[in-house]
Parts: structure tokens; sequence; C-alpha cells
């Protein structure tokens, strides 16, 4: 949640340094500037969809409340698209007319359909620490802006880590490594990398898609008791979080798990690792989906007031 405070404030930011660049006349003219805002508050998303919107209005209201930028107010509208695709395209389409002045998603199917889209009309696309990862490099998409890292990134972390808890890169050799993915544009960005490193250290990547929304997982869990990797990594959003802890747990015989991101740590020796698998998922469990729930609510009844 942090990790998405600080690039909902970077986009923000990014806006304002833009907007200090006007001149008077142009800041005179300006009444307001408009911010779209698509949201997924309902569907197999909403656990996460929900906390980000609030979020992401509040920050809106706060930035008015403060006096705007330069004194130029935000004005915003919600577009309801409950993470499908189609629902989100039909969202740029009907709010881009109002002289918008970003899109973000927090989708990356929707950044994909967008792509070509924002590109023609030239309306920045900022993906938070999500999206296309090819869009790093700016003369690729000249109209994607990502914040704070690309799934990419996230990936070759993940990597890196698995790596230092062995004792280093070398150390990855002959290593079975899992990648337990939802099977969508969001869930199939890290693979390239994860491949090209299994290349370059000779361990042996094992992808496993687990379809939308996640709620049927029982085989892929069934299929890793059986492969026994050394390593899990979870690349999931939404009810696939949740199921995946609970339908993965190392008392039932699977590696024992940390916790980081998306990264869930491999198998440890003896006892200690154990306790400490099981401790993880304790903390990840319950508390996380009564957190975002009781966020969710409160954000209806705040809009509702």
């Amino acid at each position: 949640m942090k990790f998405r405070t600080l690039a909902l404030a970077a986009a923000i930011a990014s806006v304002g340094l833009s907007s200090a660049t006007f001149s008077t006349a142009a800041q005179a003219q300006a009444q307001e500037q408009f911010f779209p805002v698509l949201v997924y508050r309902t569907g197999a998303y909403a656990a996460n969809g929900n906390p980000w919107a609030n979020g992401y209005v509040d920050y809106l209201k706060l930035i008015n409340a403060q006096g705007g930028i330069n004194g130029v107010k935000l004005s915003y509208e919600e577009c309801e698209f409950g993470y499908a695709t189609d629902r989100g395209v039909e969202c740029y389409e009907r709010l881009k007319g109002k002289n918008a002045t970003l899109f973000q998603s927090l989708s990356t199917g929707v950044t994909f359909a967008l792509t070509d889209k924002a590109t023609a009309d030239k309306i920045p696309l900022i993906t938070a620490g999500y999206g296309r990862s090819e869009s790093q490099d700016g003369s690729v998409f000249t109209w994607n802006f990502p914040l704070l890292g690309t799934y990419w990134v996230g990936a070759d972390v993940a990597i890196q880590h698995v790596a230092k808890q062995l004792g280093g890169l070398d150390k990855l050799k002959g290593k079975k490594i899992a990648l337990v993915y939802h099977d969508s544009p969001f869930g199939k960005e890290p693979i390239p990398v994860l491949q090209e490193r299994a290349k370059m250290h000779g361990f042996d990547l094992q992808l496993l898609p687990v379809a939308h929304p996640g709620v049927e997982q029982k085989a892929t869990w069934l299929q890793i008791r059986r492969d026994r990797p050394d390593h899990v990594l979870l690349w999931g959003w939404g009810v696939i979080d949740e199921l995946d802890r609970d339908q993965g747990s190392p008392g039932d015989g699977l590696p024992a798990r940390e916790d980081a991101g998306h990264l869930v740590g491999g198998r440890r020796a003896g006892r200690q690792g154990r306790r400490r698998g099981r401790q993880g998922l304790q903390r990840a469990r319950a508390p996380a989906r009564r957190r975002a729930e009781q966020q969710g609510r409160q954000g209806h009844a705040r809009d509702g007031a």
C-alpha cells in the first residue's frame, strides 16, 4: 500500500511540476484541470481496487484543499470498469473528450489496450509500478510514463532475492523455480525476464498459469506438491492472492514461504524454516482481507455522505 501511495503522489507531483511551467496568462485561462478516475470497486478485484480508488480521490481532494496546483483546482469523474479491459476502454473513450490530463487505470490489460489510442490522442498514460514493462524505454511508447519501476524490475528483484538467500547468483544453477501467475497480460509480464535469467544462471523455470479470477488453484498446488520446486514465485492480484495463501501452505508439505511483494521465498531446511513460513502466512492471510474490506466500506460510506 505504501508503494501505491508513493506512486499516486509521484503521478500528481509530475503534473504539478509541468503546471509550474505554465505562463500567468495560461493559468488565468485554466479554471480547473480534469482527472478521469478509472476504478474497479466491484468484481473479483475490488479488494485491491477499492483502497486504491479511495486514496486516488482523497489525494485529489487534498490538493484542492491546499489550493490546487498553482491555484488551479482539480476536477475528477469516476468510471467503474470492474477490471474488465473492454469496459476500461469505454471509460477512456467517454472521458478523454473532457480535456483529460492523464489516465491511470491500475490495470495492465487496459494499459495494453490504450497504448496506441493514447499515443494518437496525445494523452499521457501513467503506470505506477505496473503496465507495459518495455515502456521504460521512452522511445518505444512515447505517451506511456512508468513510475517507480516496472514488472521486469520486480521479476529481476525477485530472482536476486532468491539468489541472496542461497548465497549468490551462481547458487541458482540446477534449482527449480516455479512461477504461479495470473493468466492475463499482468501475470505474463515477468516471464521474459525470468526466462532470460534461467538461461543466464542455469535454473529450471516452471510456468503455472491460473485462470481468471483465480478461484480454481487446486490443480496448480497439486502439481507443485508433486514437482517440489525449490522456490515458488506468486504473481497474483485480487482473490488469487488470498486463495494461494490458503491452498499453498508450508504445513501441507510445500516449501516454506516469505511474502515480499510478488515474491514468495523457497524451501528452508529444518524446523526454523517451517516455523518462519507459518508465521509469514498467519500475518498475510485474514488481516489483509479484513483491512481491504474495511477500507472499501469506509470509502463507500465517505462517498455517500
